[in-house]
């Protein structure tokens, strides 16, 4: 007997394959200041790394990308292509840091190149041009055109975001694997209430406040001793 997968298994598929881990968008390499941050003394324990990923998601990058990733995608099924150019202009120019700039643009970048080998869709390869500037214009619009419902999509996205950063805090601070997922399960109403206010969020509207987020990712760009990009 041959069982295929539903509609819905095949979006649950490619949505969990495109924000794992594995999918080689050089995600591990990317702190988001947080290497300067325990270097400094301000972020020490789990706690401390709870609360330093909740304002990256409510004050800074996770709430710009829950908006991008959402008129992204809505403006490709729309067929908008002049919207979604806007919605990536925009994105290219919201990071305050040559950092966190880079960690968005390359790993646009990749996922742009991986995505149009493994799961080649024409509206995607056409506006394939356009949308590497962020992973979440990218994964937005490659959402739309596989037929990914957004909700879920936010929430993956947002999850994956904060589990990266979590995954960087175990290897600095050091903390164990276990308090390490004491944070992730602490996140879980942060991002869920963020996927939930990206489906509202005008981007006109937007706007961040996560100022020692922001130095210390420009500080981290002459710390002596790295082991990650940003």
């Amino acid at each position: 007997m041959i069982t295929t997968m539903s509609t819905t298994d095949a979006a649950l598929y490619r949505l969990m394959t495109w924000l794992s881990p594995a999918y080689p968008l050089g995600a591990f390499s990317y702190s988001h200041g947080l290497e300067f941050a325990v270097e400094t003394g301000v972020v020490r324990t789990g706690a401390d790394l709870t609360d330093w990923i909740t304002v990256v998601l409510e004050r800074g990058a996770g709430r710009i990308d829950g908006a991008l990733l959402a008129a992204a995608w809505r403006a490709t099924q729309g067929g908008d292509d002049r919207r979604l150019a806007e919605v990536c202009e925009t994105a290219a120019a919201w990071r305050s840091s040559a950092e966190t700039a880079l960690e968005s643009s390359a790993q646009g970048a990749a996922f742009v190149t991986i995505t149009r080998a493994a799961w080649p869709h024409p509206d995607f390869e056409r506006r394939s041009g356009m949308v590497g500037v962020s992973l979440a214009s990218a994964l937005g619009t490659a959402a739309a055109v596989h037929g990914l419902a957004l909700q879920p999509v936010l929430l993956a996205y947002l999850q994956a975001f904060a589990a990266n950063l979590v995954s960087a805090g175990v290897r600095l601070v050091p903390l164990g694997q276990t308090d390490g997922q004491r944070t992730i399960a602490a996140l879980e109403p942060v991002v869920g209430r963020l996927a939930a206010a990206a489906l509202d969020t005008d981007l006109d509207d937007l706007g961040t406040s996560a100022p020692l987020i922001d130095w210390c990712s420009m500080k981290h760009e002459t710390q002596y001793t790295r082991l990650f990009r940003s």
